[in-house]
């Protein structure tokens, strides 16, 4: 494992030791370790995995949150926006430090619930977007770790892994593949970016964590766990400043506008939409990046205007425009500078998204054209998108008094909602069944929501 603490020894894990009348040998033989082994945790030249922290909290009968001060040199932080504190140090060092604290924590199991039970916290956003916009990435990435020589070969690991990972994902939603991300990202990304790397390699890892710990914080949103989901993205958004990959901050940043979509923050989706587009722009993306881009930042305007509520053109001419350049990028196809996240954003899911914008604006028939679109062309490959557009088909049906279409739509959504490990999905349907309220007294209905009930209660 690569080396930890940047070459100053963990003096707190010593001092501890010191304090309990115990030898090196004593304190590694209780442990179940070497004394070398324990001999080089002392000096951080070797990092030390769950299952030896929590023996070390019971030798030591402290708490787990006390040895991780001892060993990673900080604690948990006093305010909801932990541990992605800082933010404008965007040092190679300071950035390891808080991605390695984040994913022990995931491991430790008696700290994860702290960060699974993390509120939405809108605050962090402002200060993040400045350090994203207006912080400078450090003028050197290369680290000098004593332990694992980095190079391309491992940073194309991290990205298959991705690839596999958000693979599974797709397939059975969240709750099957998160465990194993997290997992990967503390037992091998923490000890290549503690390795030895120049400022080449360094960039390149940079961002393939910031990829990995995208899908993290995306898994996290999946389950609609926000406050996680926040912690990653942040993380994410916090190692691509750090690699000086603009790209890869705007995938980060448009998918943080999803999230706020999703917990009906319009306003930050807004700041959030525009601050991708911006940066795409700035980098000279693709046209399949702006695309995308240009189209989350419509439907983030058309949430913030509600056109449909209230009939202001002004707003709706806006995102008219906005889906009209989006449509027009999407046009001039694929490039050989466009980066490898964007494949996943194909045709089906940029109907999708302008389908969404069009039901903002209350454009139901459009919004029923673009979503069942959108499902034919996911077919098998993709069954949480597929489950998602099959909900809004039903919900542009619904919007427009055809009842039996939208519950016929709605109904093929449920054996995926079964299937998938994903409560944003569930949430989704049953959203949908609430919106039946106005409808409870048809026949039609009952026989809906028993159904659904008793499927999901299987």
């Amino acid at each position: 494992m690569g080396k930890a603490g940047g070459g100053k020894g963990r003096p707190d894990l010593l001092r501890a030791r010191l304090e309990r009348g115990m030898t090196q040998e004593e304190a590694a033989d209780a442990v179940g370790v070497a004394v070398g082994t324990w001999g080089r945790w002392e000096r951080s030249e070797q990092g030390i995995r769950p299952h030896s922290r929590r023996k070390i909290a019971a030798v030591f009968e402290a708490e787990s949150a006390e040895v991780e001060q001892w060993i990673e040199g900080w604690a948990l932080g006093e305010t909801s926006s932990w541990p992605v504190a800082e933010y404008g140090d965007t040092s190679t060092a300071a950035s390891v430090k808080s991605a390695a604290l984040l994913w022990r924590y995931e491991m430790d199991e008696s700290r994860r619930h702290v960060l699974a039970a993390l509120p939405f916290v809108p605050s962090v956003l402002a200060g993040w977007l400045t350090a994203w916009n207006y912080g400078s990435p450090p003028q050197a990435i290369a680290q000098r770790g004593n332990r694992h020589t980095v190079g391309q070969a491992d940073i194309d690991q991290i990205n298959e892994a991705r690839k596999v990972f958000s693979s599974l994902d797709d397939q059975f939603g969240a709750g099957l593949v998160r465990p194993t991300v997290v997992r990967y990202l503390d037992s091998t990304v923490t000890p290549l970016l503690r390795g030895r790397y120049d400022d080449r390699v360094g960039a390149g890892l940079m961002s393939a964590a910031a990829g990995l710990t995208w899908l993290a914080g995306w898994t996290a949103f999946d389950l609609n766990q926000h406050g996680q989901a926040q912690q990653h993205f942040g993380q994410a958004l916090r190692l691509a400043k750090t690699g000086n990959d603009p790209l890869t901050g705007a995938w980060v940043l448009t998918t943080m506008t999803l999230q706020a979509l999703h917990l009906d923050q319009a306003t930050l989706a807004v700041w959030l939409a525009r601050a991708g587009t911006d940066t795409a722009r700035r980098a000279q993306a693709s046209p399949r990046v702006m695309a995308l881009m240009l189209a989350r930042e419509a439907w983030a305007t058309a949430q913030q205007g509600k056109a449909a509520e209230t009939h202001d053109r002004h707003g709706a001419k806006q995102v008219e425009r906005l889906l009209v350049d989006a449509e027009r990028a999407y046009a001039q196809g694929t490039t050989d500078s466009d980066p490898a996240w964007i494949a996943r954003y194909d045709e089906a899911e940029f109907k999708a998204q302008i389908g969404r914008c069009w039901s903002m604006l209350g454009e139901h028939r459009r919004a029923a054209d673009c979503a069942e679109a959108a499902v034919a062309e996911f077919g098998n490959r993709f069954p949480r998108s597929a489950q998602r557009n099959r909900l809004h088909t039903a919900e542009a049906y619904l919007e427009m008094g055809e009842l039996e279409q939208a519950l016929a739509a709605a109904r093929a959504a449920i054996p995926a909602t079964k299937a998938l490990t994903s409560a944003r999905s569930t949430d989704l349907i049953r959203q949908f069944a609430g919106r039946l309220e106005p409808y409870k007294g048809s026949m039609m209905v009952r026989e809906f929501r028993d159904h659904l009930n008793h499927e999901l209660a299987a």
